[in-house]
């Protein structure tokens, strides 16, 4: 781009942020008195377009102009702003006007998509008060604990971990290991706080279908003794089918993502059960009277659970690294259908960490089919276990799936 028309584009989108976040404020202000308003429209314009020009003025060779006005321009706000946050005890259009001077700084340095990105998400922010608030205010202190603890999962110890090879076999990579607890504890939490704000509202198949995003068992759990109780409402057979139904879709997602080298062959043995879980599901909730959802299943994200599962798949990793060598991809076959039978996602982490010459992509997807029937065994005895004789659709319901998973398994294994 010739020279002025980059500084020209530059500068207008300095100018273009500080005019989006402007007229988000000045609407804001709109009905304060004349002469109440310390910045509106005008102003976080001027202040884009300086940041911007400060940025010009810098990549010109004169770094001590630049820093100047953006030093001037700081104090300016801290002046016109001082009254006013004492008065109201509220910096939000005072830390707005910061961050568009800086936005400003940011789109005169050249990153154009970066700034006009920013100042959207400051004008989506702003102008989401009230939803934030009320958000706020529907917390209680389970979900700030919650929030807490991933964020120490996800962001606290993930970018401190080496990224490379490590331990017996060389089985541990310390980053990937815990990337993995990262994405299964994400899944939980984006399931939890959807089910904490629309679960008590849509009812128990809502609750079933979040709910089984993260915890098919446990959604089971809770429906089959809600079931079994004289609190039934009529919808807990379909949840309970649908919430399976569900967690057929979280396993392919998590081997598309985990080990994307076991996916063509898993989706062909796992699409007829799934197929089936949403058609029973489907069949069973339009015969369904709707009714409140039960509580949804406990707080996932706790620390010790965590590490439980971070140790329990670092010991799968070096005991599947030595399977591979002294019985060969049966052995480890093997030990993906036992370790299953505990915890599949620990299974199709195991699978995705080996490397693509100790196991068939085909074998590995019978593997992981197997545990799956052995999670589905475990949930039909849940649900007569509970609800007994009430339980017995939603029993035929999982195990209808189930022996359509048993027939695809047994055609790919004597296609192997």
């Amino acid at each position: 781009m010739i020279g002025w028309a980059d500084e020209a584009l530059r500068g207008g989108t300095a100018l273009a942020a500080g005019v989006l976040i402007g007229i988000e404020r000045g609407w804001h202000q709109r009905g304060r008195e004349e002469g109440s308003r310390v910045a509106g429209i005008r102003t976080f314009s001027l202040l884009g377009l300086t940041g911007g020009l400060a940025s010009l003025l810098g990549a010109k060779g004169q770094p001590l102009i630049a820093g100047a006005i953006a030093i001037a321009a700081c104090a300016v706000l801290v002046i016109g702003y001082a009254g006013s946050l004492r008065e109201r005890h509220d910096a939000t259009t005072a830390i707005a006007a910061f961050v568009t001077l800086t936005i400003g700084l940011l789109a005169g340095l050249g990153s154009i998509g970066l700034a006009i990105a920013a100042a959207a998400v400051v004008v989506l922010i702003l102008a989401m008060r009230e939803e934030l608030h009320g958000f706020v205010d529907r917390l209680d202190e389970a979900d700030v604990k919650a929030l807490a603890r991933f964020g120490i999962i996800a962001l606290g110890v993930l970018p401190f971990l080496p990224n490379r090879a490590m331990g017996p076999y060389d089985a541990w990579n310390p980053w990937k290991l815990w990337w993995v607890v990262v994405l299964v504890t994400g899944f939980s939490f984006m399931a939890y706080v959807a089910n904490r704000i629309f679960g008590a509202r849509r009812g128990t198949i809502a609750t079933a279908l979040i709910g089984g995003a993260y915890s098919s068992t446990a959604v089971t759990q809770s429906l089959a003794q809600r079931l079994g109780s004289k609190e039934a409402g009529g919808a807990e057979a379909a949840g309970i089918a649908l919430a399976s139904a569900v967690m057929f879709l979280r396993v392919v997602l998590l081997v598309a993502i985990i080990a994307p080298r076991i996916l063509p062959p898993f989706v062909l043995v796992i699409l007829p059960a799934l197929l089936v879980a949403w058609a029973v599901g489907w069949w069973l909730y339009r015969k369904a009277s709707s009714c409140e959802g039960p509580s949804p299943p406990g707080n996932p994200i706790a620390l010790g659970p965590a590490l439980g599962f971070l140790l329990f798949i670092a010991v799968a990793a070096v005991v599947a690294r030595w399977a591979q060598g002294q019985f060969g991809e049966q052995g480890i076959a093997i030990l993906l259908l036992i370790m299953g039978s505990m915890d599949v996602d620990a299974a199709i982490v195991t699978a995705g960490g080996l490397p693509p010459e100790s196991i068939t992509a085909a074998l590995a997807a019978l593997a992981l089919g197997g545990t799956i029937i052995a999670n589905m065994a475990v949930k039909i005895g849940v649900t007569l276990a509970y609800a007994r004789t009430k339980g017995r659709p939603a029993a035929l319901a999982l195990g209808a799936s189930t022996a359509a998973l048993a027939a695809s398994l047994v055609v790919g294994w004597f296609r192997l």
